[in-house]
């Protein structure tokens, strides 16, 4: 008696054979990638679906045809079969691609495959929602703290920055108003002197 065999897309079996033992398991049966498993079980579906609409059955239903053209119900019944396989395919497809399937699937090989280097134990709940919450949003309001005492520390220093940039600013507009006033009193001290002598050279004997 045959046995049956079903995929499942961590890679196991959904019945057993005789012995008890999945016939596909082993060291890659874990590794098949999604994407192909998929594909295996459209295959599968295709199989079953026409099984399902064996020729029998289909002379069944339609006795007086079979009985008065046997190859004509032949040729419909091949015709028949061949567009619903390519019409389950075509429709298949269109999900796939819509779906973007592949990539996703693919996406999730690749997260399960990195996960297995992760031996820490992933988060349960506890059963308590308040401290389930806790310890979900602690982590999340904590990091955002952080987060900010940044950018507060950083705006910070761009402030002591820009005020030591305007007392610089300020002492060079002194350093200027300074030099300013200290050319404008030299050059009336040489005019003073100018009319001291112009007056002395002036003065008649």
């Amino acid at each position: 008696m045959a046995t049956a065999r079903g995929v499942h897309t961590d890679g196991g079996c959904e019945e057993k054979g005789p012995e008890g033992s999945c016939p596909e398991s082993g060291p890659h049966s874990a590794t098949i990638p999604r994407v192909k498993l998929l594909d295996t079980l459209v295959d599968t579906f295709l199989q079953k679906l026409v099984a399902a609409g064996s020729y029998q059955r289909f002379t069944d239903c339609y006795k007086r045809l079979y009985q008065l053209q046997p190859e004509m119900t032949q040729r419909i019944y091949d015709k028949f079969i061949t567009q619903l396989q390519t019409s389950v395919q075509e429709e298949i497809s269109e999900i796939k691609a819509e779906g973007n399937l592949e990539a996703v699937l693919n996406t999730l090989d690749r997260i399960v495959e990195e996960g297995k280097d992760h031996t820490e134990l992933a988060w349960r709940p506890s059963g308590i929602p308040e401290e389930d919450v806790r310890s979900a949003m602690v982590p999340y309001f904590l990091q955002q703290r952080d987060a900010l005492q940044r950018r507060v520390h950083r705006q910070e220093a761009e402030n002591r920055q820009l005020a030591e940039a305007v007392l610089a600013g300020r002492r060079r507009v002194e350093e200027l108003q300074q030099q300013g006033q200290a050319q404008q009193q030299a050059w009336q001290a040489l005019r003073r002197e100018q009319k001291e002598l112009v007056g002395v050279l002036g003065e008649p004997e």
